[in-house]
């Protein structure tokens, strides 16, 4: 899905600043899709130009004008038919998994660190949604409460598969390591 339909979706929540926009990419929708700034503003642009969006300037005191973007009635439909005929798919991109497959070719430290860093990340991600799980004192709607939970078990499973998984195949890597220095060949 691209970025200009899920600012559809986002703007389905209420009007909002492209600033509040890119807000819920970091928040909401943080551990599923990434977008910034250049992607958004010529995104909303796109979509006041074609009537799916309004957009209104709000003048500011010192700074420059604010604009507010609102969904149209075309925008919720467009956003709901594109919804309906979306295959449920996920595309994974992951230098992370790049490293892990490639690990015989890197020194097992390299490795090692890797496993730490992601484990890492892992439970910062599992950290910032039981914060936002708990910023919303049991008011989250259905749809979004089942892509926390899911991204809770998505990432409660990878930290438990790095950190059970992840030193067997430092110490393979080791064993593989100590015996091609040996190798006369």
């Amino acid at each position: 899905m691209d970025v200009r339909t899920l600012c559809l979706g986002v703007l389905t929540l209420g009007e909002a600043t492209g600033y509040e926009i890119k807000q819920v990419f970091e928040g909401a929708f943080a551990h599923f899709h990434a977008a910034g700034f250049g992607s958004i503003y010529p995104a909303l642009a796109d979509l006041a130009a074609e009537g799916l969006v309004t957009v209104t300037e709000v003048e500011q005191e010192g700074r420059p004008d604010k604009k507010i973007y609102r969904i149209t009635p075309e925008g919720l439909t467009r956003f709901t038919e594109v919804l309906c005929r979306t295959r449920p798919r996920e595309r994974v991109r992951s230098e992370f998994m790049v490293q892990m497959f490639f690990a015989a070719l890197l020194p097992p430290a390299r490795i090692e660190d890797a496993l730490k860093i992601k484990a890492g990340e892992y439970r910062e991600i599992l950290a910032d949604l039981d914060r936002r799980e708990a910023e919303a004192e049991g008011e989250i709607p259905p749809g979004p409460r089942f892509t926390l939970e899911f991204g809770r078990a998505v990432y409660g499973a990878a930290l438990a598969h790095v950190e059970s998984r992840g030193p067997a195949l430092v110490e393979a890597l080791a064993a593989t390591a100590a015996r091609n220095d040996g190798d006369p060949s």
